[in-house]
């Protein structure tokens, strides 16, 4: 397999409105994160993916791009800007910006003018307009955010599309006249030094230019748009042509946003002969706890079915193309609230889903605050929450669909997207050394707890386990480059998998248990000397250890074990 600096890499992804505040507005900046990249460079990452810091109205927290070559002024400047950049590559760290294409913000001067009516305007079809259909919208589409994709202009008489929120109108990406507009504000971040993107929902960016109506499903209200617009044959075709005119022009990375997509998706949009990106981040393993209302279900998730999933992409890439690893982002839950156990075994299933996730194949990804094993908040009441998706969605659901609030609600504690979106942790003091007049949502209260600082100098935290883990991916190459062979695949009780490179085998084994397991090992593995890399009791993380196998091995509950044998 042919080596790449972005297959060796870890990537961490700041957020930027609550990683660190510098000016005391309760929202964090950009010379905040200039503050804290010692911290991220103490932690071994090579990549910090950057969450929108773009002129924005903020509708969605920055996803809704307003102008793609300006700074929102919350977050400081373009030289705030140059300057991150700048002492980043100081320290050996690159960075990969997150960047919207699929639309923009509706105060983007694009779609000011392209609401303008008249046929000279060069504007009027840089998005998609139609007309109405019986009176009402073009077609029976429901938006990601709640309600139709559709939203009527006046001055145009045309209603205009957003698969998102209705002041985020999608690009018409069959004008070349736009996608020549993308492909030079690409050229211009990365002349100004920056190290590749992330792309968010890109595989939407073709649509089936018939715009038919889509099934409604029982208890919905909007017809399904996904198998009209999403990795439809389009999207490919642009992307490409983004790689032949930008990509393949840097030594970059690229990170795609794909929602909706399977293995022989993942194949074509990032397959080693493809053309088109690095890897994508997919999200079936994150549908693992859905139910009868999708997202807002309160369902327990069952091992087997996320392992099947995980499996089934390790196996399915593997030789193919790359797997971008992850379990939390701005968008998800904390994973150690959703996988693990945050109360009884928050410290060790912390370690052992970080553990689970960097031995696999692919590029592991951490989402600020992972590394010291931030919780979900757990909110009090719904107006409490920040969230547009949120709010929508229990308004919907509640007010039109007839939802029971307390269920509904309860589903929200465990999913909203204002998990992921507390204050980073860095100390005990108030407001959890975030900034000096709190955060901009609310925090919490379980920081004095769980932050940074009590956990840096710590042999046995679950930051210099996470530093730990990244160390060995930087010593092992059997770790990035290895062959992967999945074990045990009906336990519910134990995620355990083989890697393999030559004649080095890693054996990984993680529990997912509150009780005690018993592992009987494959015989190729047993009364065999070997070195135990890390593991997630008693302070195993700090020493590579020589130790002799026996025929089966006791995982303690929520226990990680990384054995190497060569």
């Amino acid at each position: 397999m042919q080596r790449e600096w972005w297959k060796e890499a870890v990537v961490y992804q700041v957020y930027p409105r609550s990683f660190k505040d510098s000016n005391g507005d309760k929202v964090g900046d950009i010379p905040g994160i200039i503050e804290k990249l010692d911290y991220l460079k103490d932690l071994g990452v090579d990549v910090i993916w950057l969450s929108p810091v773009y002129q924005s109205p903020n509708v969605d927290n920055g996803y809704d791009i307003s102008d793609y070559q300006s700074i929102m002024t919350e977050f400081g400047t373009m030289e705030d800007m140059e300057q991150l950049i700048e002492k980043m590559h100081e320290r050996g760290l690159k960075l990969m910006m997150d960047i919207v294409v699929n639309h923009t913000s509706d105060q983007h001067e694009w779609f000011q003018k392209s609401c303008h009516s008249g046929e000279d305007n060069p504007y009027a079809d840089y998005y998609i307009w139609r007309e109405g259909k019986n009176g009402g919208p073009p077609n029976n589409w429901g938006s990601f955010f709640g309600g139709s994709t559709w939203e009527y202009c006046k001055e145009r008489n045309l209603y205009y599309l957003h698969m998102f929120a209705k002041e985020q109108p999608d690009l018409n990406w069959e004008n070349p006249k736009v996608r020549e507009e993308v492909k030079q504000m690409m050229h211009w971040w990365m002349k100004k030094g920056v190290d590749g993107f992330r792309l968010d929902v890109i595989n939407l960016i073709g649509k089936d230019q018939q715009f038919p109506d889509g099934r409604v499903e029982a208890g919905e209200i909007y017809g399904d748009m996904v198998p009209f617009t999403h990795n439809m044959p389009q999207a490919h075709q642009y992307i490409k042509e983004l790689n032949r005119d930008v990509f393949s022009r840097y030594p970059m990375i690229t990170v795609g946003e794909t929602l909706a997509t399977t293995v022989e998706d993942g194949k074509k949009y990032s397959g080693f002969q493809e053309q088109e990106l690095n890897m994508i981040f997919t999200f079936e393993h994150m549908y693992v706890d859905n139910g009868p209302n999708s997202k807002w279900s309160d369902e327990k998730f069952q091992l087997t079915k996320l392992k099947s999933i995980m499996n089934r992409w390790q196996l399915g890439l593997q030789g193919n193309a790359w797997n971008s690893l992850y379990w939390n982002n701005h968008d998800q839950p904390r994973v150690v609230s959703r996988f693990g156990n945050d109360k009884d075994y928050w410290k060790e299933s912390a370690k052992m889903l970080g553990t689970c996730l960097h031995m696999m194949q692919g590029t592991p990804y951490i989402y600020q605050g992972e590394e010291i094993g931030m919780t979900n908040i757990y909110l009090d009441s719904i107006d409490e929450y920040e969230d547009i998706e949120t709010l929508t969605a229990y308004h919907q659901r509640t007010q039109k669909m007839g939802e029971d609030p307390d269920y509904m609600f309860s589903c929200i504690q465990k999913k909203s997207r204002d998990n992921a979106r507390t204050a980073m942790q860095w100390d005990s003091s108030e407001y959890a050394g975030f900034g000096e007049n709190g955060c901009w949502v609310k925090g919490n209260p379980n920081y004095k707890e769980i932050n940074a600082a009590s956990q840096v100098k710590d042999p046995d935290s679950i930051y210099s386990y996470y530093k730990r883990l990244i160390q060995l991916r930087k010593q092992y190459p059997i770790i990035v480059y290895g062959d992967f062979t999945p074990l045990f695949e009906e336990s519910e009780e134990n995620y355990c998998y083989i890697r393999t490179l030559s004649d080095e085998k890693l054996l990984v084994l993680c529990s997912f248990s509150e009780k005690e397991q018993v592992i009987s090992l494959p015989e190729e593995f047993c009364n065999r000397t070997a070195k135990q890399l890390i593991g997630n009791y008693h302070l195993q993380s700090r020493l590579v250890s020589d130790i002799k196998t026996e025929q089966a091995i006791r995982l303690a509950p929520y226990e990680a074990k990384v054995i190497y044998f060569n």
